[in-house]
């Protein structure tokens, strides 16, 4: 026979109150008694019942993640750390790989208004704005909303900064920014501007491949590119990704990073916790973001009278095999 949570208070020598407090990750329990009834839960095998608990709360114990696309490797780390924040409290994911379809991400937006999911934190550039409002539970990564909702983001302007100043470190005299950017306006444009920034304030020019997207001809935008600059010594990418797209081209055209071309990309993508891919790349903090944004959602959850919330977090250089050490 199954345990039951009585069971549980029996075992920890704690009421049933104090047992449901731990279950729903109540704070306000002394770690002591977390300690002793967490034991109990274990030695017994006690499962909670979700759907109770959900009747009980008045929640689904559900948040929904919208990402672009579950392909790209920092969307996929970003989705782990958030997961693992929302099991702390007691909390399931769901996914919506949303491929850039406002049609999808719209039908989430209805989920939380119908009660079956409790937010959303979004990673989102589709035509949505429409769809926001203020007393949404939503937290946005990387974009803000006409209506105020809380976002987090790292700091991307100094990362166009950072990396400006790295190459010129590396000793790359003739750089280039490449990068797509979304028609909805979204912090990630803010890398370009801090590249631009920084060039201005060093006196040193850039050549720019800045592009709508998506970028269906990125072969043809690099001819041309170098076309127009074919001293071009060191590259910004917009993230690791593009950077590994463009160092491709490099290689089919006989040219090789980091001892032609000096590269620094942006994300710090990794393949696991102790497998990152060799790139030099400004470094996103992507635990902290998904702890914040974590943060951001059930503070929204339980206080929606409280003011929106902007966290902007630090990025720091990594040092990778695109740079001449």
């Amino acid at each position: 026979m199954a345990a039951t949570m009585k069971d549980v208070a029996k075992l920890a020598g704690v009421s049933l109150g104090t047992v449901s407090r731990v279950v729903n990750n109540n704070t306000q329990v002394k770690e002591k008694t977390k300690k002793k009834v967490k034991a109990a839960i274990k030695e017994l095998g006690y499962i909670p019942d979700d759907y109770a608990r959900g009747l009980k709360t008045q929640r689904s114990m559900f948040v929904a993640l919208i990402l672009p696309t579950i392909w790209h490797p920092f969307f996929s780390e970003f989705a782990y750390y958030v997961e693992t924040e929302l099991t702390k409290r007691g909390y399931k994911l769901l996914i919506c790989n949303s491929d850039g379809d406002a049609e999808k991400e719209r039908k989430y937006i209805q989920m939380v208004k119908k009660n079956k999911i409790d937010g959303i934190i979004g990673i989102t550039y589709s035509a949505i704005d429409q769809y926001v409002s203020a007393n949404l539970p939503l937290v946005s990564i990387d974009r803000s909303f006409t209506e105020p909702i809380s976002y987090v983001s790292s700091d991307n302007f100094n990362g166009g900064e950072i990396a400006l100043d790295e190459l010129l470190k590396h000793g790359a005299t003739n750089l280039a920014y490449i990068s797509g950017y979304s028609k909805y306006k979204n912090e990630t444009t803010k890398r370009h501007d801090g590249f631009l920034s920084q060039a201005a304030k060093r006196g040193v020019q850039v050549t720019d491949l800045f592009v709508p997207e998506p970028i269906t001809n990125l072969d043809d935008l690099l001819r041309r590119l170098f076309i127009r600059n074919p001293n071009i010594d060191g590259i910004f990418c917009v993230n690791d990704t593009m950077l590994m797209d463009v160092r491709n081209y490099l290689a089919r055209h006989g040219k090789q990073v980091p001892e032609d071309i000096q590269m620094i990309g942006f994300d710090g993508i990794a393949l696991g916790p102790f497998n990152d891919l060799g790139l030099s790349t400004i470094v996103q903090p992507v635990p902290e973001m998904a702890q914040s944004a974590v943060n951001a959602l059930f503070d929204r959850i339980e206080h929606p009278d409280q003011p929106t919330q902007i966290k902007i977090l630090p990025v720091s250089f990594k040092e990778g095999g695109t740079t001449r050490n």
